[in-house]
Parts: C-alpha cells; sequence; structure tokens
C-alpha cells in the first residue's frame, strides 16, 4: 500500500442538513480512516463538499419558493458546520457552484469530448408542456415495473433499489404539474458504458473479488451481467454546469458526471492553498484513492466514473470503494421528507460538548455489511455502561488514585510486565481492522483495553496495598498510568475531542501510531499529570424520553391529513365522554365586556334555562350579527368567573383559515336544548 492517501467521502447533496444515517455510513467512518492513515505519518488528502447541482436541489427550491442558489448557499453551511462541529477532519471541502469546479468538470467535459468518447443521439424524453420544460428522470414518478411501488422515480425505485429509466415506469407523471408527460425529440451526449465493460470486468471482477466488500462486487457484478448501456452526460436543465460545447443548447452537464469531478476539483482547490501538486494525488499510481460511499452509490463510483477516468487516460483508479449499507432509526427507514431523523446540528445544539458520544455510537452501531439500527436507548446505553461506565470511570480512578497517593506524579514500576503488551496488542488490532475497513471491531479493540484496565486496577486493588505493599501499590499505578495514556493515543481517530482532553489531563502529547504497536513506556515514572476531569457524562433517562418524544410527534405530525391541525389532546373513557352534555342553543343578547377586547356578555337560551356566558369571540363577531344565532353548548362546565361575571357555559366554535372564528352551528333550525351526541 501507497504513503500517499486520497480519501474522498460521498458529496452530500446541498438540499437539507446531514443526518445520522450519512455519518454513520459515511463520514465518521472516512474521518477515522483519514485520521488513522495521518497518524501512520501517511500523506493524506482527506476530500469532500456540497453537490449542489443535484435535482433533489430544484425540487426543494420549488417547494421552498426561492431559486436554486438560495438553497444550496443555505444548507452548505448548515452542512460544513456540522462535519466541524462533529470533528469530521477535512483536508478541503468546497462546493460544486465554485468557479474552479465549473472550470475543471468543463474540462474534462471537452477532453472527452475531442477525444470522440461520446455519441451524439437524438431521443425522445419526457417533456412538461404546461411548465414547458424537459423532465429529468426525478422530476418524473410512476409505477415500478419490478415491484409495483407508485412511487418510484425515473432513475430509481427506492423501495425496491431498482435502477431505472423513465421510459420504464408504469403511468408515469410530472413532478412539475402533475399531469402526463408527453415524449418530446431532444439531443445529448451519451457515454456508452458498454465499451467499457472488459476493462471493468479486469480491474473489479477479477482485480478485486478478495478485497473488496461483498456488497460492492457483488452489485458491480451484477450490473455486468445484466451488460452495460450508454448513459446521457447531458441534461435539458437549466441548473448545473452548463455544457462547454457551442451547440449545447442551454443543457447542463449530468449531475453524476460533473459530482464526482468534484473529487478532482477540490484537490486542485487544496492543493493551490498548500503548495502541492494535485496530480500526484490524482495521476500517480502511487497514490491509493479510497472512496467511501453508501450502497446508493455503488454504481456511479465503481462504473460510471471509473468509465469516464479511463475514457480521459490521466487519472488513476480507486484501491478501494468501502460502501456501507443504510442505518435506521427505532427500527424505521431514515426519511428526510418525512423528517424520520436525527439531525447533526440538532444533536450538536441539544447535547452540548458530547460529540464524541454520537462518533461512538454511531461507529458501534455502523452498518459494515447489513443495514443496522440506531435508537435512543442504545445510545444512552453505549454512553452511561461503556464511555462513563468503562472508559471513563477507568481514567477517573487512575488520575484520582495518583493525585491522591502520589502528588500527581506518576510513581515508579516495573516496565518489562506483559500488561504492556495489552497496549500493542490493541494498537495492532485496531491497525489490521482498519486496514480492513472494520471499523466495529476497532473501536471494540479500543474499548476491550479500557475493560482490562479496570479489572487489572481492581485485581491490583492499589488502595489497600498501599499501607502493606507500597512497591506493589505503586506498580500497579505505574501499569495503569501506562494504559491510560496507551487509549489517550488510540481513541483519537475514534473520539478526538475526548483524545483531546485526555491527553492534556495526562500531559503528553500525539504519538505516531507505530509507535504504540510496540511494548515501550508510554508516559515515564516522575512524570506529572493533572488533575482529573470527567471524559462523559451520565445522560439521563429525561434527555433519551425528550428525544423519544420528540420521534412521536414526528410519527404524529406524518399521520396528519391538515398539517396545521394541533396533536390529539389527552384520551378519555367513554364514561368520561357520557359526562358532556352538549346542548342546541340561541343567543338572545350580546355586548361587550368593559375594558375587554376580545370578550362578549352573552344571554343565552338553552332550552334548559336562559343563562349568561362570556366568550373571548369579540374580535371575529359584533354583538348586532350574533343575536339570534343559533349555536352548540357545553351546558354541564362549571362556572367560573371572567371579569367579574359568572360564564356558566362555553360554545363551540371553530378557527377558519384567516384566524376568524365560526360557530359550529345545526344545518337547520331545531329546538333549543336537544341534546348532542
Amino acid at each position: 500500500m501507497s504513503d500517499r492517501k486520497l480519501i474522498t467521502a460521498a458529496l452530500p447533496y446541498a438540499n437539507g442538513p446531514v443526518h445520522i444515517g450519512h455519518l454513520a455510513g459515511v463520514y465518521i467512518p472516512a474521518d477515522v480512516y483519514a485520521r488513522f492513515q495521518r497518524r501512520l505519518g501517511k500523506d493524506v488528502a482527506f476530500i469532500c463538499g456540497s453537490d449542489e447541482h443535484g435535482i433533489p436541489i430544484t425540487i426543494r427550491a420549488k417547494k421552498e419558493g426561492v431559486t436554486p442558489q438560495d438553497i444550496v448557499d443555505k444548507y452548505h453551511e448548515i452542512i460544513k458546520k456540522s462535519f466541524n462541529d462533529l470533528g469530521i477532519s477535512f483536508d478541503e471541502y468546497s462546493r460544486t457552484t465554485s468557479s474552479k469546479h465549473y472550470e475543471v468538470s468543463q474540462d474534462f467535459f471537452k477532453t472527452l469530448y475531442e477525444k470522440g468518447k461520446f455519441t451524439e443521439e437524438i431521443s425522445e424524453q419526457y417533456f412538461d408542456e404546461q411548465a414547458n420544460e424537459f423532465l429529468a428522470d426525478r422530476y418524473i414518478t410512476g409505477t415500478c415495473p419490478n415491484c409495483g411501488n407508485e412511487g418510484a422515480y425515473g432513475d430509481q425505485c427506492e423501495k425496491c433499489g431498482s435502477t431505472l429509466s423513465p421510459s420504464e415506469l408504469i403511468n408515469p407523471k410530472s413532478m412539475l404539474s402533475g399531469n402526463i408527460p408527453v415524449l418530446k425529440e431532444t439531443k445529448n451526449w451519451y457515454l456508452p458504458l458498454n465499451e467499457y465493460e472488459d476493462f471493468l470486468d479486469e480491474w473489479i471482477i477479477k482485480g478485486h473479488q478478495d478485497d473488496w466488500k461483498p456488497n460492492v462486487y457483488g452489485q458491480v457484478k451484477s450490473w455486468l451481467n445484466d451488460g452495460l448501456k450508454p448513459r446521457a452526460m447531458t441534461r435539458d436543465l437549466n441548473w448545473g454546469v452548463p455544457v462547454p460545447l457551442p451547440d449545447a443548447g442551454g443543457k447542463v452537464l449530468y449531475v453524476w458526471f460533473d459530482a464526482p469531478i468534484g473529487y478532482i476539483s477540490f484537490t486542485q482547490e487544496w492543493a493551490e492553498k498548500n503548495g502541492k501538486n494535485w496530480k500526484d494525488y490524482w495521476q500517480n499510481k502511487n497514490t491509493d484513492l479510497i472512496h467511501f460511499i453508501g450502497k446508493d452509490n455503488i454504481v456511479f463510483h465503481c462504473i460510471i466514473f471509473p468509465a469516464m477516468m479511463k475514457a480521459h487516460g490521466d487519472y488513476i483508479m480507486p484501491e478501494n470503494v468501502p460502501a456501507f449499507e443504510f442505518l435506521n432509526l427505532e427500527n424505521d427507514k431514515i426519511s428526510t421528507s418525512r423528517n424520520w431523523a436525527v439531525w447533526a446540528h440538532e444533536y450538536v445544539e441539544e447535547f452540548p460538548g458530547q460529540q464524541d458520544v454520537l462518533r461512538y455510537a454511531l461507529l458501534s452501531s455502523a452498518p459494515e455489511t447489513k443495514d443496522n439500527n440506531f435508537t435512543w436507548k442504545d445510545f444512552q446505553t453505549k454512553n452511561n455502561s461503556e464511555l462513563v461506565g468503562i472508559f471513563g470511570n477507568f481514567i477517573n480512578r487512575v488520575a484520582v488514585l495518583i493525585h491522591k497517593y502520589y502528588d500527581g506524579i506518576v510513581p515508579e514500576g516495573n516496565a518489562e510486565v506483559s500488561e504492556l503488551a495489552e497496549i500493542s496488542k490493541a494498537a495492532k488490532d485496531i491497525h489490521t481492522y482498519l486496514d480492513r475497513f472494520e471499523f466495529r471491531n476497532a473501536l471494540s479493540a479500543l474499548i476491550n483495553l479500557a475493560r482490562f484496565g479496570n479489572q487489572y486496577l481492581q485485581t491490583e486493588e492499589p488502595w489497600k496495598t498501599i499501607k502493606d505493599a507500597p512497591e506493589k501499590a505503586a506498580h500497579s499505578l505505574f501499569i495503569s498510568a501506562q494504559i491510560a495514556a496507551g487509549l489517550a493515543q488510540l481513541c483519537e481517530p475514534f473520539m478526538p475531542f475526548s483524545a483531546d482532553k485526555l491527553q492534556k489531563m495526562l500531559n503528553i502529547s500525539q504519538m505516531k501510531w507505530q509507535d504504540l504497536e510496540t511494548d515501550r513506556i508510554l508516559i515515564k515514572t516522575g512524570h506529572r499529570i493533572n488533575e482529573a476531569s470527567f471524559l462523559f457524562s451520565k445522560i439521563e433517562d429525561e434527555v433519551i424520553a425528550t428525544q423519544i418524544q420528540k420521534l412521536e410527534n414526528t410519527k404524529l405530525n406524518n399521520n396528519k391529513t391538515n398539517p396545521n391541525a394541533n396533536p390529539m389532546k389527552e384520551e378519555v373513557t367513554f364514561d368520561e365522554f357520557t359526562k358532556i352534555d352538549l346542548r342546541t342553543a340561541t343567543i338572545l343578547e350580546a355586548e361587550k365586556v368593559e375594558k375587554a377586547d376580545k370578550l362578549l356578555k352573552l344571554k343565552v337560551d338553552t332550552g334548559v334555562d336562559v343563562r349568561t356566558v362570556v366568550s373571548g369571540i369579540a374580535e371575529s363577531f359584533t354583538p348586532e350579527e350574533i343575536i339570534g344565532k343559533q349555536v352548540m353548548i357545553l351546558l354541564n362546565l362549571a362556572p367560573r368567573k371572567i371579569r367579574g361575571i359568572e360564564s356558566q357555559g362555553m360554545l363551540l366554535l371553530t378557527t377558519k383559515p384567516d384566524g376568524k372564528l365560526s360557530f359550529v352551528t345545526p344545518e337547520e333550525p331545531v329546538e333549543n336544548g336537544i341534546e348532542i351526541g
């Protein structure tokens, strides 16, 4: 493997914030890997940026009544800040609306065009006559021919995962107008992917069957077995990178042509800022290119983008594409449209200073080989039992005991003992697992070292031996200090904020990873450590209950037929309901209550009696217009005084769209006092 690592993370769409599914499936594992490679002393470029030309951008813009630029400006900043707040250590985080990206992606297209790599084809594409616009794949919905899902898109069915073309949809409809689109001729430039089948078969199927993840290898093999078809690299849209040809007719580059080129343009931006040669990272065979993606992006990163780079001729192929499966939330698929998600920016606000807890929880549930599930209860358990109860508990005990018995000075101990091998073993295990992109196993190796430290401390009991066997007590705390220092070093890729706090507490600096893989002393006798402080804090049940209730409220809102309806009030029993006495009544008199702008004093004939009711309806009705009005009254409501007037009941009203009140009235005049229910 090379000493130069170009690590990319899938470009997030700038049409909404980042959620835990994105973090667990791409960004946190990619960050762990990048941090680890830096610790190995590798030359690392960790590259990402916002994808700002996708159809989801224009859909969100139309929904919010703003421009696509407004949308990407808003969400680019939210996404970028979320990554920074969670310690995602990109060397460059840019955006596909940058001038550099336009320049690089247009130059890439022209190179392929001048080499004759495209075919020009006139085809019939769906056109919305009412909107006067050609429809991109995502602007067409219909029934999936494979599973019958009626909400499939023109490029993919999200229910069964099938990749589709708009012509395959049954009963297609335009998302712009809801009308049935018509077919209209248009010219586009196609990349004949079928011409790259032999190359892809040789490179992936024969070259990487042993070292690529089965889900990646299997999906690529399936595509190749089915046979590849030419795919249009241009689109009839008004938002995107303009096609740099004189006869392009206002077309833009296909988003999956320009988006992966963002990795190249962003690397160029980073190289220019840091005095690097970007070609060393993209055009030098001594560089390992690693793409971190979700499984829905496999085809683009393992077939389309490699075919583009092969057609260009100057670029290296990825060494590995560790694609992750999907993360569910509370046993339900994460959905941005249903707001069924835990949003990164909201987590940072609601759990201040606990970024590493989320990183740890998501890594321990990372969907490496199959879909996995995140629950708030499991999040709480991982924090309270593992981070607080195991990791933090060990660190705190060691620091407190060294300060209590040795004034913060690491005591003397025997450096030639087997316990030190546990540190180097953990370092080697983590190294092996991360080389294989097994993040959950790597995290287990870390927490197992903390477990060993607790067990060792509990067995040695220096708080007891300090009196009768002081040398033994000193030795056991010397060894415990080595384990604590090992944890401070080894946890950095996974929990960088905690690593920084712990290294400051122990008064040590960061070491190269290779040094941790030898049985060496990490913190010497006579070294002074700082006062103990808690790395993690317990998360109480009430905090978790709030998050669960937040999701329950989301579920209730998703089930609403009227999004403006207030949530249902607390349930009542049938017996409680039968106590309610609703009657028809007629308003006999009405007058304003002095010094009360909202209140009217009413005389109401209930059929049972004539009584006084005070009601807050003065902003919706004048006294004159409601005299003689038949209404519904809650008759057996306990009387109460309002502005010194005893009110003996409550009228039934609703709120109209303009905010004014409206009486609930019988359809036809009826006698007063008729019971309702």
